[in-house]
């Protein structure tokens, strides 16, 4: 049994949250993203969780690390500079491996910038926001239904790989509404629960940071359930520092590869019309939507072109990016950026294709038309090789 919601994007990260099992939410109010804390203030008491906001974004992502380490499901959500300042506290995330949720709805910066404008100039930041070397998982859905989707999907990430785990949207997307049907019998995507105590071990043989191989990763244990110590400093399985650097080196590769490893697993994407395309659009967010539209005229128009909509955008979904590289003459990169996307992909690009990046930091949504245009130009050089 189920129902159709009319929800916005911002709303429908809140009601995804609850039903993963958030019971914790911390943040700050920051265009455009304020309406999942109004959400989660007003929602959250209900189920038995808690509401708090914070004095800054610092506070907000400190304060979901120290829940989660409590055993509860948290997360905070934001904007471009907010997110900005909570780099700090995502990089203590990363190392201490605490599964936590945040959500980033972009819009026009750098700074101050465009607060009521779509933008996608987090790409990077997102990626390569806080220092060091590191492996992070952002989703990025194109549609509300997706957001509550991939919200819930995102929590699960972050329990299977006890990693932070980034929700990226835009501003379009955040206020959008639409359609979405919520099915209260059938569980899709299927929640992942933490692991509880019994299902750990004996207190004396549990190691928090155990480095079985590269790539596992050893359940997190509700704090006074068991003794551990955790620190943001390179650290031993047990957690506390260490200089050795042979242990340093495997720390790093385990945070690295746990990940890295799991692309595959990890990467979710749509295809449309990519069988007998020459030209090949990626995009995502509230572009690919556009894109999408695109990709329906020119087909009508009897161009090959096909759409590639990664939703998992880090990491990058390679092996498949690599295909496309390989069977496509032209791939079109419509972002809301500067090329930050274009650009990473390019490393991609063994067999030298041209690459056209179409690019859009004015605060507007990337149309159809635009990027069409593109399509007919690109069309044109085919047809004359």
């Amino acid at each position: 049994m189920g129902k159709m919601l009319f929800l916005q994007g911002n709303e429908a990260v809140g009601m995804a949250a609850i039903k993963a099992g958030c019971r914790f939410f911390a943040g700050y109010p920051i265009t455009p993203s304020t309406e999942i804390a109004e959400y989660m203030a007003r929602e959250l008491p209900k189920v038995g969780g808690t509401f708090i906001q914070m004095e800054d974004e610092l506070g907000s992502a400190a304060a979901i690390i120290g829940a989660s380490l409590a055993g509860v499901k948290s997360m905070t959500a934001t904007s471009g500079p907010g997110f900005s300042l909570m780099q700090e506290a995502l990089g203590y995330a990363i190392m201490t491996e605490i599964p936590c949720v945040f959500v980033d709805v972009m819009r026009g910066g750098p700074s101050t910038g465009l607060p009521t404008s779509p933008s996608q100039g987090d790409i990077m930041q997102i990626r390569w926001g806080t220092h060091g070397d590191h492996q992070i998982i952002a989703l990025y859905p194109s549609t509300v239904e997706e957001v509550y989707i991939y919200t819930i999907t995102a929590f699960n990430y972050a329990e299977i790989y006890r990693t932070p785990v980034i929700l990226a949207m835009d501003e379009t997307l955040a206020h959008m509404r639409e359609n979405v049907y919520i099915d209260y019998e059938k569980e899709n995507p299927k929640v992942v629960e933490r692991l509880k105590e019994s299902e750990i071990g004996e207190e004396e043989l549990f190691l928090p940071f155990e480095l079985n191989d590269q790539y596992s990763v050893n359940p997190l244990v509700e704090m006074g359930k068991t003794r551990f110590h955790v620190s943001g400093l390179t650290h031993d399985e047990s957690g506390f520092p260490i200089r050795d650097p042979n242990i340093i080196a495997k720390v790093i590769e385990h945070l690295d590869s746990k990940i890295r490893l799991s692309t595959q697993e990890i990467s979710i994407y749509n295809e449309y019309m990519l069988q007998d395309a020459q030209i090949v659009i990626v995009a995502f967010g509230s572009v690919a939507r556009s894109a999408l539209r695109a990709v329906k005229q020119a087909r009508s128009d009897k161009i090959p072109v096909g759409l590639f909509k990664p939703i998992t955008i880090w990491p990058m979904p390679t092996s498949r990016l690599k295909m496309i590289f390989r069977d496509a003459q032209i791939i079109i990169v419509p972002e809301m950026n500067t090329g930050q996307y274009a650009r990473e992909m390019s490393k991609l690009n063994k067999m030298n294709r041209h690459v056209e990046s179409l690019t859009k930091t004015t605060g507007e949504l990337i149309t159809p038309e635009e990027i069409l245009d593109i399509v007919m130009k690109m069309w044109v050089q085919i047809t004359e090789m």
